[in-house]
């Protein structure tokens, strides 16, 4: 019966047993290991196998020479050279069919076989060199068996020789059994090397691998809980420093995600009340708009300022949400006279007159400049008001302070313009240094949110523009904004079409 279609479907991920063994990191190098070493075995065996060849050759060498001699001793002493039963022990034992004595040009036969078979292969150990050893060993093993072997060799100083003509299947039979020892102990060494090896490296690298994967997979599962960062070990080789680096960017990437979060959750804050904001705004610019019709002068005076400051507010509300969906409109340049712009933001800018902070517009009455100027606006403002509150500080109450807060504009070379906002504060701290233009961590008063410097930024260089904090021997703070001459390519399209 035919089981239903995805019945032994397994869940997403989860494999057999056997395929996790067979991929694991470990369980490859043990067998790699294993390989290694056996290789390393048979690069030993081939010499070793010939080594054994030509001593077991030369041993039967040796007896025939023994066999020699004995006979040699028995002659001078009158007796037969060698009877039957003599001959025939003698090639028994060595499983020969004849056995010769080679003196000079003389050969003297000790021992022969009523049938001697033609032999088919001739095997001289005085000329064997280790090419034709190997060689020989290898025909042995893969060719030989039903061969007959013509075996001669020296003995000795080389005066004497011997010969042997033997069957080559003992000594086949010989090497096979040395073969299968060899091979035995191969893989002994094989396995206890791999073990040994496998140990090592499963200790001080698969473990602390396994440890960072798993620490990987259990931040992946809810980054925002620190927790989960891996706490590296005290190792100084690659590994200590990859569970460290690991460490950083788990860090970091936390760090991240709760900035992500807070904006997020500024977003959703700012979508909740900005329908009520503009009905409050939309009333307040209905009511400056009847203002309009007050005689009084001091009213007209400031009636066009009011209604230019609400306009403002209704779209910064606007801006302010479009941030908190981490975009930003793509500028729509103009030609600004800048110092028209910056005499606004001045008019802009809330400072009590109480605080004795005077404002300075350094820039000629004919610079222009191609900017979008509502963006522009926002952007000199918040370091306006950044400056003024840095003014307005701790320490700011003494009559003999110095507050000033001074905007200049000159141009570069080459086709560059730099805009600079400087003030008389105490300047930044280290900390506020070190965290320049990034929203929520940029922040120098208890409880600021960083994100006047971070609007700046993103508006700069969606302007294809930079800023910075230029640096300064005395107190104070300067921001310096340098723009092309040349309007480039908007940089804040790529903030748009990456959001959408």
């Amino acid at each position: 019966m035919d089981r239903p279609r995805g019945e032994d479907r397994r869940p997403a991920g989860e494999e057999l047993p056997g395929a996790v063994v067979r991929r694991r990191l470990s369980t490859r190098l043990l067998v790699i290991t294993m390989l290694a070493v056996m290789l390393a075995e048979v690069l030993i065996f081939v010499p070793s196998i010939a080594k054994f060849r030509h001593d077991w050759l030369e041993a039967k060498i040796e007896t025939a020479a023994v066999a020699g001699f004995a006979s040699e001793q028995l002659s001078a002493e009158g007796s037969t050279v060698l009877g039957p039963n003599q001959e025939a022990s003698l090639l028994s034992s060595l499983n020969a069919d004849l056995v010769a004595i080679n003196e000079g040009d003389a050969s003297r036969l000790l021992a022969r076989a009523e049938t001697v078979d033609v032999p088919q292969i001739r095997v001289d150990l005085a000329e064997a060199g280790p090419l034709m050893l190997v060689a020989g060993a290898f025909d042995t093993l893969l060719f030989g068996g039903d061969r007959t072997m013509r075996i001669t060799g020296p003995v000795g100083d080389g005066t004497i020789g011997a010969e042997v003509v033997m069957s080559e299947r003992p000594l086949k039979r010989a090497m096979l059994i040395y073969s299968r020892n060899i091979l035995i102990l191969s893989l002994s060494i094989a396995l206890f090397a791999a073990l040994l090896v496998f140990g090592a490296i499963s200790r001080y690298l698969i473990r602390p691998i396994q440890a960072m994967t798993a620490s990987m997979i259990r931040f992946g599962e809810n980054p925002a809980d620190s927790g989960r960062i891996i706490v590296p070990s005290e190792r100084e080789d690659e590994i200590g420093v990859a569970e460290a680096e690991l460490a950083s960017m788990q860090r970091r990437l936390a760090d991240t995600l709760r900035e992500q979060r807070h904006l997020a959750d500024l977003g959703l804050a700012v979508s909740k009340i900005n329908h009520d904001l503009r009905n409050i705004l939309a009333s307040a610019q209905m009511i400056s708009d009847r203002l309009a019709s007050v005689p009084d002068p001091r009213v007209q005076r400031f009636t066009p300022l009011l209604l230019k400051s609400l306009d403002r507010a209704l779209h910064y509300t606007q801006s302010v949400l479009a941030y908190g969906r981490a975009v930003e409109s793509t500028p729509v340049r103009r030609k600004v006279q800048m110092r028209r712009l910056v005499d606004d933001v001045f008019a802009s800018l809330t400072v009590s007159p109480e605080a004795g902070i005077v404002l300075v517009n350094h820039v000629a009455e004919e610079a222009e400049i191609a900017v979008d100027p509502d963006q522009f606006h926002r952007v000199l403002l918040n370091l306006c008001r950044n400056a003024a509150e840095a003014l307005q500080g701790e320490g700011s109450d003494q009559a003999s302070v110095i507050k000033r807060i001074a905007v200049c504009m000159e141009a570069l070379e080459p086709g560059e313009t730099v805009i600079a906002v400087e003030d008389t504060g105490p300047g930044l701290p280290e900390r506020a240094r070190e965290n320049l233009f990034k929203a929520f961590r940029g922040s120098v008063r208890t409880g600021g949110t960083g994100l006047g410097l971070a609007i700046a930024a993103e508006i700069v260089e969606a302007h294809g523009g930079r800023i910075r904090l230029a640096e300064r021997d005395g107190p104070g703070a300067r921001f310096e904004i340098t723009l092309p001459t040349r309007s480039p390519t908007p940089l804040g399209s790529r903030h748009a079409v990456e959001a959408g």
